[in-house]
């Protein structure tokens, strides 16, 4: 899960479109997101200046129309436009007004045709600013920068399609003072030191959403979690807390281990773990990588259950990605279920146990919120999370422990690096029973009341 570092006032995003651009169509946030194209590889070059705050960048997009466009827009927080190309050649115009880039290029694109859109754009990083999730984004850190992008702060810092279900490779290259480390999604392909600064260059091959996007910018040191094996698992971290650091992740490979057992091979090339030097709310999961805070590094393993938790998302979120919001628990409840998965194989409290807690607690709620689709407001809310894993502890304990892993590596393979949805889940869930699951699904993700556990 992401959130907001810090909480302030809200602030309108929504944009108006631009004569023949086309807008969203997700449920949720139709204000974010632009339909009419996909997008298919984004090459960000960022020059980022962390003491006076200063970010030059240039965006180039690789994109295909699906329908003519006579005009298109991306989402971009309020930077000053130096220069727009489309195909190479100057836009016929363009306007950036309420966290739009609405442009009209001149020579349309035809549906079906591949097409560039290059953006050249410099100031001060501003994270999106709203009502129910706090500041998302790009955020200053007292020595660097931090970026959570979940669910709508990736314009923030880059030009983008921001919607989960365009997903795209990266190419991420950031110039920053040369006493700071850059971690950036993908494998790290070069390093090239300057006058003073030094260029870091990634690379994110796998299919990647804008919101999973990240940039990282501290004083760390690059070490590794415990003995990587065959996933490499490099991490960046703060000097001082080294030490906490390896015994609090040292487990961290044999999780992968197991996870991968439940789940499938892991889906990407790497995972990465950057510790920033300050407290956070919560750890940020991103594409590859996840991002804790000095608060989750005690020395005494007291956060184990979000380093399982973070690392679930690379299955759930990060290679398989939400269609819409509305069905975020697929994201947010197998990575809860995935702690008590990884509690159950480490000697803790067994999954049965933990979802026997979670009830009755849950019992103790006002029980109001559809686990399917809870709202807007309600999308990160703690019971989507604990119901989401209940609902498919329920589908275990019914179907069978052998059943149910077969249920969730077939979901992992022939979903990887896509979109899903929960009707796509459910459907695939019935053909691993043979009885009916219409009931269990129904009084689980779309009643209020809570079910008792089966």
């Amino acid at each position: 899960m992401s959130s907001a570092k810090r909480g302030r006032a809200a602030a309108s995003t929504a944009g108006v479109a631009a004569p023949g651009a086309v807008t969203s169509a997700d449920s949720y946030l139709p204000a974010h997101g632009n339909g009419g194209y996909r997008t298919v590889q984004y090459d960000l070059e960022l020059d980022y200046r962390p003491h006076s705050g200063r970010l030059t960048g240039r965006a180039k997009l690789f994109a295909v129309a699906e329908q003519p466009l006579s005009g298109f827009s991306l989402d971009l927080g309020p930077f000053k436009i130096n220069r727009v190309l489309v195909d190479g050649v100057r836009a016929a115009r363009y306007t950036h007004r309420d966290g739009k880039l609405h442009i009209r290029p001149a020579r349309p694109p035809a549906a079906g045709a591949e097409f560039t859109v290059e953006v050249h754009y410099v100031g001060p990083p501003h994270p999106v600013r709203t009502r129910d999730w706090g500041d998302l984004g790009w955020e200053e850190l007292t020595d660097g920068s931090f970026v959570a992008g979940q669910p709508i702060g990736a314009p923030s810092w880059f030009p983008c399609n921001d919607h989960p279900s365009d997903k795209a490779a990266y190419r991420i290259s950031v110039t920053a003072p040369s006493a700071y480390t850059v971690v950036a999604n993908g494998t790290l392909e070069s390093r090239t030191f300057g006058a003073g600064a030094t260029t870091w260059v990634y690379e994110q091959r796998a299919p990647m959403p804008s919101y999973l996007a990240t940039v990282q910018i501290g004083s760390y040191e690059l070490t590794e979690a415990g003995s990587s094996g065959p996933v490499p698992q490099p991490a960046a971290v703060p000097q001082r807390l080294l030490a906490r650091f390896r015994h609090d992740f040292a487990r961290q490979p044999q999780m992968l281990t197991v996870f991968q057992d439940f789940f499938g091979p892991y889906p990407f090339d790497e995972y990465g773990v950057v510790v920033v030097d300050e407290d956070l709310e919560v750890p940020v999961e991103a594409h590859g990588l996840s991002v804790f805070g000095a608060n989750h590094v005690d020395g005494r393993r007291g956060s184990e259950r979000l380093v399982a938790h973070e690392l679930a998302h690379q299955w759930f979120g990060n290679s398989l990605t939400v269609a819409d919001w509305r069905h975020i628990w697929l994201n947010e409840g197998f990575a809860k279920y995935a702690e008590w998965l990884w509690s159950e194989a480490s000697g803790g409290l067994s999954a049965a146990s933990l979802a026997a807690k979670s009830r009755s607690r849950l019992a103790l709620l006002r029980q109001d919120l559809r686990v399917a689709d809870p709202g807007v407001r309600r999308i990160f809310d703690d019971r989507v999370y604990e119901r989401g894993a209940l609902t498919l502890h329920a589908l275990r304990t019914v179907i069978g422990h052998a059943a149910f892993i077969a249920v969730l590596r077939e979901w992992t393979a022939t979903h990887q690096h896509r979109t899903v949805t929960t009707e796509d889940f459910t459907a695939l869930a019935q053909r691993h029973s043979p009885r009916p699951l219409d009931g269990l699904f129904t009084a689980w993700l779309y009643e209020t009341k809570l079910p008792r556990l089966p």
